[in-house]
């Protein structure tokens, strides 16, 4: 039993998901998001530092997974992006929290089952999975999707681990495909 927690980083939102996994079954444990608003953004980067601190603190997750940066149109925003990321980053490895990163699409097809798939239908599918009485907030619902992604791919890894993998050979606890 692992208790995982997602985070979506934004430099005025980032929201943040909670859930445990065990084996096949997940469950909801709490969900949110990490409002900075127009604050100077050395403030910003330490309101999400320590708001995701005091989450570890209080829920002690043993997993972290976090999206990966994509390529945004505009350089500022990505630059901001990236520092949201790094904040918090920093405060699940000032924790000792491994950080697993995942793509968008990685996460959209593991929750949706499609890599294009758009705002609203990840928030319905983790309503669905989760077995939640409404729809999260968009940015909670994409921080659950991003633990939820990370409990699909754990499970899938022990699994190829366990049987000794389709194809792949197990060294020093790792998957690697030939």
């Amino acid at each position: 039993m692992a208790i995982i927690l997602g985070v979506d980083p934004g430099s005025r939102i980032t929201g943040y998901g909670i859930i445990r996994a065990e084996g096949r079954h997940v469950q909801y444990i709490d969900s949110g998001c990490i409002r900075v608003g127009e604050k100077p953004m050395p403030e910003r980067l330490q309101t999400i530092f320590h708001s995701l601190a005091t989450l570890i603190g209080e829920f002690r997750p043993e997993e972290f997974a976090i999206e990966q940066v994509f390529m945004a149109r505009n350089p500022d925003s990505a630059l901001k992006l990236g520092q949201a990321r790094g904040a918090a980053i920093v405060s699940a490895a000032n924790s000792g929290l491994a950080v697993h990163e995942y793509s968008a699409r990685q996460v959209k097809q593991a929750v949706v089952g499609k890599g294009g798939a758009d705002k609203s239908q990840v928030q319905h599918m983790v309503q669905v999975l989760l077995a939640l009485s409404s729809r999260p907030q968009a940015d909670a619902a994409d921080a659950l999707a991003i633990a939820l992604c990370h409990a699909h791919m754990s499970q899938s890894v022990s699994r190829l681990v366990a049987g000794g993998g389709a194809g792949g050979k197990v060294r020093g606890g790792r998957v690697r495909q030939l």
